[in-house]
């Protein structure tokens, strides 16, 4: 990695604007109130303490997608302006980002794979073949998709998080997203059409 920016100015200044507007515009009214009532800043207070946690969470996401894409945790750290152990001491995945393990199935209940270790670059590739024969993705998490069996075959797409009219426009079109969305990621599935396993 180069030591120049991996964002220069004029962006950093976009993305401070774009989360500052959000901020302000999200709930209705909140810029005009700060006109008048003091309320308003009360209001400003949640609404950014509701944007701090949610950037939070953008950046741990971020992160892990970092480490799924192959980049070291020094790497990771110098960009954050602190050591490799305190990027990882933060940023680590802790309990439930884990792989589940397979399960056997059994009456009533279909049987479970984990798809690992994937990156960002190999996953979409796995669980095409995986939906081919079968399988469709029930959960995931850094370098791992939980997949489970079925009797027909599935397809998946990758669409980035913040498209809210395309997601509407899938959910339209028979996707199904899974789980809530990973940054910069949201996954979707659907039975593919046409074909029997």
């Amino acid at each position: 990695m180069s030591d120049e920016p991996l964002i220069g100015p004029e962006e950093s200044r976009r993305v401070r604007e774009g989360i500052a507007g959000a901020v302000l515009g999200a709930p209705d009214g909140l810029a005009e109130s700060l006109e008048h009532d003091a309320e308003g800043y009360l209001r400003l207070v949640a609404a950014t303490r509701v944007g701090a946690e949610e950037t939070s969470r953008l950046l741990r996401e971020a992160v892990q997608g970092a480490r799924a894409a192959g980049h070291s945790w020094d790497t990771i750290g110098r960009i954050l302006g602190v050591s490799r152990q305190a990027a990882q001491q933060r940023f680590a995945a802790k309990g439930s980002a884990t792989a589940p393990g397979a399960t056997a199935g059994g009456p009533g209940v279909p049987e479970r794979r984990v798809l690992t270790p994937l990156t960002a670059f190999d996953e979409m590739a796995a669980l095409a073949e995986a939906g081919l024969e079968g399988w469709h993705v029930v959960d995931y998490g850094p370098y791992f998709h939980v997949v489970e069996a079925s009797d027909h075959p599935w397809e998946h797409r990758r669409v980035p998080f913040a498209l809210g009219n395309r997601h509407r426009r899938m959910e339209a079109e028979g996707w199904v997203q899974v789980g809530a969305g990973s940054f910069p990621w949201a996954y979707y599935k659907r039975p593919l059409k046409g074909r029997n396993r």
